[in-house]
């Protein structure tokens, strides 16, 4: 998430990736007022519910703050991933990361605000998407109108909001996995091309 909505508790300073390749990783954050890493429980269950769809697949990470979510879903074989990212102080620890792990090719960071960044990008075709924008900024629409052109038919979208304030999503999103903690809810949602198709593999609301 970016500066300076953040996602890292007060004094840590860093996050680890959780699974897959680059496993127990750490990505070193810079210490800014209210980061708030996603935290490792809630993205080991994320990467549960996503694990069979991240072969291969093309990620976009938005807002992506220390980077947690776009290089955990690389390290767990996803083809390539963009990292959004607005703040400077954040991008040039993503482009380290990125370095530290030879990862260039398959890892591009973006320095742009998100939203404006998905106004002028060419159109892409996300398989996943990670949303998870400053909660003060109330992002979550703006962000989620210009998805359709960046992402795929089938893509999948994975969304943070505070407890009880989960953003309403357009009816082309369908909920299929959802969870919180004390303070952030998450959910997953899978465009609706997809069920329309009768995709027997989609992942079922738990």
């Amino acid at each position: 998430m970016s500066a300076p909505h953040g996602k890292l508790a007060a004094g840590s300073g860093q996050v680890r990736i959780v699974g897959g390749r680059w496993r127990n990783t750490r990505l070193q954050v810079p210490e800014l007022p209210g980061l708030r890493p996603t935290s490792d429980r809630v993205r080991e269950t994320l990467f549960n519910w996503l694990m069979p769809k991240l072969p291969g697949a093309r990620v976009l990470d938005l807002f992506a703050g220390s980077g947690a979510l776009g290089l955990e879903a690389v390290s767990r074989g996803a083809a390539q991933a963009q990292l959004v990212e607005r703040d400077p102080r954040l991008v040039a620890a993503l482009r380290g990361v990125v370095e530290r792990l030879d990862a260039a090719a398959q890892v591009e960071v973006i320095a742009a605000d998100a939203v404006q960044w998905l106004d002028s990008a060419a159109a892409a075709q996300a398989d996943v998407v990670f949303l998870d924008p400053p909660f003060a900024a109330g992002l979550w629409e703006q962000v989620i109108a210009r998805l359709p052109r960046h992402v795929a038919a089938d893509a999948w979208l994975y969304v943070e909001a505070p407890v009880g304030a989960a953003p309403l999503l357009p009816a082309e999103w369908q909920l299929r996995r959802e969870g919180s903690t004390r303070e952030v809810g998450y959910a997953l949602y899978r465009r609706a091309a997809a069920t329309l198709r009768g995709d027997m593999n989609a992942t079922e609301p738990a």
